[in-house]
């Protein structure tokens, strides 16, 4: 039996030695917001493993091999950032937008999206309003964000708009299949699988999220296809304790969401 690629992803946010001024202001954003030196860091770690972060696009998923994608989330100013230093070690990267953030104080707005594009980045969605339990919400209504961020970009970049990420990190089969009823390709979510699957026809990625307590030996450990079986017990025991405390779960999110005063 032939088996198919196998997949490091990572899966970032912000990088930037200023909090307040990229990505949400909100307490449960801190632990995914590495200054440029870590994240520097970071790089350097994967690069150890010496493949090269290629686009999930340009990825045979059912043919032999091993790659490695470098994701990042929410669409932050630092993005920019990200972007510039990707292209110049000549990588590729995946940005995903919530896109009813465009334009505001410390988003992307439409111009820094379409130069992240030019660069030879992945633009994709990550919801239209960043629902931060996403499985809570009708099947409808999942639809309903994909399409409606799917069609903002498209029209912004003129071209389909086939990738995504689940906000919140949350998952539930309705949730999956939401991805290909709205017409994506390519889904991540922040499950450490490195073997894609595949629902209704659109194909399901895992990553892993490193926090900014993660060291980059870390990092470099999973580039080079260690340490994922660990990870993904570590993530299955936290959703089961999600799941079997569902109300304090939702008190959690409530209180590390709100937003902090604009200063």
């Amino acid at each position: 039996m032939r088996l198919g690629p196998e997949l490091a992803s990572f899966g970032y946010h912000e990088v930037t030695d200023d909090v307040r001024a990229s990505g949400f202001q909100r307490p449960a954003a801190l632990p995914f917001k590495h200054t440029r030196l870590a994240f520097a860091q970071h790089l350097a770690a994967i690069g150890m493993a010496r493949l090269v972060p290629e686009l999930v696009s340009e990825i045979d998923l059912e043919r032999p091999g091993r790659h490695v994608l470098l994701t990042f989330d929410d669409g932050g100013k630092s993005a920019l950032y990200v972007s510039d230093e990707l292209s110049r070690r000549g990588w590729k990267g995946h940005f995903f937008i919530v896109t009813s953030l465009i334009g505001t104080r410390t988003f992307l707005d439409r111009d820094e999206i379409k130069y992240i594009r030019r660069s030879g980045h992945v633009i994709g969605s990550h919801s239209h309003t960043h629902p931060d339990i996403f499985p809570d919400l009708t099947t409808r209504q999942m639809i309903e964000e994909w399409r409606t961020s799917c069609d903002i970009l498209t029209e912004l970049l003129g071209e389909p708009c086939s990738a995504a990420s689940v906000p919140g990190g949350d998952i539930s089969g309705a949730a999956l299949r939401s991805a290909a009823s709205a017409g994506l390709r390519y889904l991540f979510t922040s499950e450490p699988w490195i073997r894609p699957r595949r629902v209704d026809g659109c194909w399901i990625l895992g990553r892993y999220g490193p926090k900014t307590t993660t060291p980059p030996a870390r990092t470099a450990e999973l580039a080079r296809f260690r340490g994922w079986g660990r990870a993904l017990l570590v993530r299955q025991l936290k959703v089961i304790a999600r799941r079997s405390l569902p109300t304090l779960y939702r008190l959690y999110v409530r209180q590390t969401t709100r937003e902090w005063a604009t200063p």
